[in-house]
């Protein structure tokens, strides 16, 4: 098969030989918006994009992330057309909203089960959970899973890279079995079940036994013995358990 454009980078995560190829893209994927939101290109001056921006906000992740890049410009720039869209919206939720009170006993029972949630800790908890970055993230790592179910069946190649790798870490196995079920059906599935199960088997089996022997080597009758692919089986572990590099250095403007 041919490498098209949309296949380059997901090829390319195979071949890293990592504990999971999208924790890879993601990783990717993040650093890339990270700089397009704040880096040399200067998305942030368009007025097109501050009005994405205003309108999602960022969560507390991300804007944490963004402190840490290092643009302290670009940040204060779009926190600061954010914050009086942000300041907007209070205003007209305060303005529509009544508050209740306690009121009288009788009242507080009777309404128990009838009164709906807070209209302002609603909207508080929408603001705080929309984010500009994780939608750009969800809606090109969505790309990269179909294209993931794409080459698997139209390539030979891609198959055995797929057999030969590392499995996945649990999350992102856990998309792949969603998406599966949308993509296969019948024989088709069973067999590509069958692969993941032995995948995420061995290499869950596999990472166990080098984190037991990273937690041996702090046993002073090993001090000397050889740490053989443990000495990063922490970082690892944690990674196929939750995705991500927790070991990574904060990804700063370059």
């Amino acid at each position: 098969m041919k490498e098209k454009l949309y296949t380059i980078p997901l090829n390319d995560a195979m071949n890293e030989n990592d504990e999971c190829p999208f924790c890879f893209l993601e990783r990717s994927l993040l650093q890339r918006t990270m700089d397009f939101v704040l880096g040399n290109s200067s998305s942030y001056m368009e007025s097109d994009m501050r009005e994405k921006t205003d309108k999602a906000g960022f969560c507390r992740t991300h804007t944490k992330m963004m402190f840490d890049y290092g643009n302290a410009l670009g940040n204060g720039l779009i926190l600061q057309t954010h914050l009086h869209k942000v300041r907007q919206e209070l205003h007209e939720q305060l303005q529509q909203y009544t508050p209740s009170g306690k009121g009288s006993l009788f009242k507080r029972i009777s309404a128990k089960n009838t009164s709906g949630p807070n209209p302002i800790s609603t909207w508080a908890k929408e603001r705080d959970s929309s984010c500009f970055i994780c939608d750009q993230l969800k809606e090109e790592f969505s790309c990269y899973i179909a294209t993931f179910f794409f080459m698997y069946k139209k390539d030979e190649a891609f198959r055995q890279k797929v057999r030969d790798c590392k499995g996945f870490c649990i999350p992102h196995f856990g998309m792949l079995m969603e998406e599966a079920e949308k993509e296969f059906s019948g024989k088709d599935l069973q067999e590509f079940v069958s692969l993941m199960q032995k995948l995420m088997e061995e290499n869950l089996e596999r990472i166990e036994e080098e984190l037991t022997w990273f937690v041996d080597k702090f046993d002073y009758r090993n001090k000397d013995a050889d740490w053989k692919n443990s000495r990063d089986a922490l970082q690892r572990t944690m990674q196929k358990l939750h995705s991500g590099y927790p070991a990574d250095p904060v990804y700063q403007n370059r």
